[in-house]
């Protein structure tokens, strides 16, 4: 029994002073609270505990204690114990005054050690159950630029533009979709790159909310911003450009300046300090990694692709460009081919039958026309004017206008096929020969319209596309582009529709060296996994491949939209060979006058064909005002708006 007692006397000291760092403080109020009732004389209380003795004093010898008596102070410390650990988790901690007060209460009124009051789970369930205010956001940390370093760079970067509003982004519009500079602006904010001289009106906020339709301002003010080219709405690029000045990893040099003898020594930048580096210091190895920097808060369908180190002096992204490449895919049929004799019915109005089902495109009459848009022409009729850029001049330059067959094995992800990426090492000659030589598969194949040229006008290119696919229909002949690009006889543009705008691509923007006389693209570009700046290719956010890579991340792109293209062609497939065959194998289903009177299909590049009535061909639109005609109008309007609100102005 004596060695029972002892192990709780040692149990009750070692509690007393071996308490948490979390409740220490709460509880040192609550010790001090129970030493001044033991330590009152016994004949204010009501003289003897259960076991007939008196309660201790303030020095307590629980030697002496009873076995009953030292399992009910435990008990009761435990509850005190767990009944101010709850209090202290759900609340403020309280001044000493507050818990001394606490303590008293909790103690029993006539000196003896309640055995009997449970502590209560109610009350402690209901205050667990209480949830803390959630915390303020962080304020945004500045950082003073005076600092840093600063570099004027090139940044090449894609984006796939169906989910945006275009390159382009106009202070006070409110747009439905955010844009690319937009997207582009935010994440130079917040990986604090740039710096811009005046952010009045910049609504710029971290927040992972989702976008509100609202009018946004961006400031590009000392940022030396420039772009290469403005694409539309849905239209995508894989080769856009960019200029702009940074923040640079580079060190700055101090220099002590003091203006007298009694002056304090003070420490300034001057433009001499920040030119001046160590000889050691590498312009790419010591840099910051930009490509990284921006992907980690970029949204998945805008990557960064490479950074210009050094551009040219007098660089502008826009003039500076000596040549565009656009994209145009599409597939062959244009969309699901009319099946029987239905699919031969004269769409043109002649009464002819044409040469190619409904649905199909003859390749071969659009490379034609195409060849005719190479050269230097004015591409007036080929474009949507912009009265407010007031543009006298229409001729553009084309290198190359052609039409190419996208090889199914090769593209896309034609980068799988090679030797490093097989499933297994290469074989012998024999078997790569014959798999070299398998046929291409006839199935619906894609093709791509190639387009280079110095310079586009507004909608050039859709409007190009477009009366190509007019020529594969059948509806126009190749001369057609000659008819339009001959502005003597055609000085005016007829009204017809453009390409749809979800398959176009700005693959590449160049940059060739004016001097060389070459095409060739003269920048040094510092692409993702370059070893000038990273030494592990499989590094993980700065490589090309591996964990965080722009590979990996570009993978998870497309195998979404992979597995979006496989289930629709599935079910298309499903669909056509359901029902009644005879729809598909004959023609003897379908009434007459149905075939005759039906709506005609015309293909411009969008998901679904148009349809409508008999077709009219290109020249016998109804065509707009000459260009002249139009700028003076647009002039006029503006000069008359200038002159009445100065006549507003000297009223007031």
């Amino acid at each position: 029994m004596r060695r029972f007692q002892g192990s709780l006397c040692s149990f009750l000291s070692r509690t007393s002073a071996q308490r948490t760092p979390s409740t220490r403080r709460t509880f040192q109020s609550l010790s001090r609270s129970h030493a001044q009732v033991d330590s009152q004389p016994t004949s204010t209380m009501s003289g003897n505990t259960a076991e007939g003795q008196q309660v201790p004093t303030h020095e307590t010898d629980y030697s002496t204690w009873t076995t009953s008596r030292l399992v009910a102070r435990i008990t009761e410390l435990e509850r005190q114990l767990h009944s101010r650990t709850a209090e202290y988790a759900t609340s403020p901690a309280k001044q000493p005054e507050d818990a001394a007060k606490d303590a008293a209460k909790s103690a029993p009124s006539d000196g003896k050690v309640n055995q009997k009051e449970p502590s209560s789970p109610a009350v402690g369930a209901e205050k667990k159950k209480q949830v803390k205010p959630p915390k303020p956001p962080k304020p945004r940390r500045e950082i003073d630029p005076s600092r840093y370093n600063t570099r004027f760079i090139a940044l090449k970067f894609a984006y796939l533009g169906q989910r945006y509003n275009g390159l382009e982004h106009a202070n006070g519009n409110a747009t439905p979709l955010p844009t690319i500079e937009e997207e582009m602006y935010k994440a130079l904010r917040k990986t604090r790159l740039i710096f811009p001289t005046d952010t009045t009106g910049d609504e710029f906020v971290e927040s992972y909310a989702p976008r509100e339709t609202k009018p946004y301002y961006i400031n590009w003010d000392g940022c030396e911003y420039s772009k290469a080219g403005r694409t539309d709405r849905g239209v995508s690029a894989f080769g856009q450009v960019i200029g702009i000045r940074v923040r640079s990893a580079r060190p700055k040099r101090d220099e002590v300046v003091q203006s007298d003898e009694n002056a304090d020594t003070t420490m300034q930048n001057t433009d001499e300090a920040n030119a001046s580096v160590d000889d050691g210091w590498d312009d790419i190895k010591d840099e910051l990694p930009y490509v990284s920097m921006l992907n980690k808060v970029l949204p998945e369908d805008i990557r960064v692709l490479a950074w210009c180190p050094r551009p040219p002096e007098g660089f502008d992204a826009r003039f500076s460009c000596g040549e565009r490449h656009y994209k145009y895919f599409f597939t062959q049929p244009a969309f699901s081919p009319t099946p029987g004799a239905s699919g031969f019915v004269p769409r043109d109005g002649t009464g002819k039958p044409p040469k190619l089902r409904e649905g199909w495109l003859d390749i071969e009459a659009m490379r034609k026309a195409a060849k005719y848009f190479e050269g230097t022409h004015d591409f007036r009729n080929f474009c949507k004017l912009d009265v407010t850029k007031q543009i006298e001049s229409f001729y553009r330059d084309i290198f190359r206008a052609d039409i190419e067959l996208l090889d199914a094995r090769t593209n896309p992800l034609g980068y799988v096929t090679q030797p490093e990426f097989q499933a297994r090492p290469a074989s012998g000659a024999d078997e790569s020969a014959e798999s070299s030589a398998a046929p291409l598969p006839t199935a619906a194949q894609v093709y791509v319209f190639h387009l280079e040229g110095s310079a586009f006008l507004w909608h050039q290119v859709r409007h190009m596309v477009n009366v190509l696919f007019l020529v594969g229909q059948g509806l126009e002949e190749p001369s057609i582009v000659q008819d339009l690009l001959d502005v003597t006889k055609n000085p005016r543009k007829p009204t017809y529709e453009m390409a749809s705008d979800a398959p176009l691509v700005l693959w590449d923007c160049i940059y060739p060296d004016k001097k060389s006389g070459s095409r060739a693209d003269s920048l040094d570009w510092v692409y993702a996994g370059d070893v000038r700046q990273i030494k592990s290719h499989l590094g993980k956010g700065g490589g090309k491949f591996g964990l965080g890579g722009i590979v990996e991340e570009l993978w998870s792109v497309w195998r979404q939209r992979k597995m979006e293209e496989i289930l629709a062609g599935a079910l298309l497939d499903l669909a056509v060979s359901q029902g009644d065959k005879r729809l598909t194998i004959g023609d003897g289903v379908e009434p007459i006058w149905e075939r005759k009177n039906r709506g005609k299909k015309i293909f411009v590049g969008s998901n679904e064909a148009r349809t409508g009535g008999y077709y009219v061909p290109v020249m016998q639109k109804r065509k707009t005002e000459l260009v002249e005609v139009q700028n003076a109008r647009w002039l006029a309007a503006k000069q008359r708006k200038m002159e009445n609100g100065a006549k507003a102005t000297k009223m007031e």
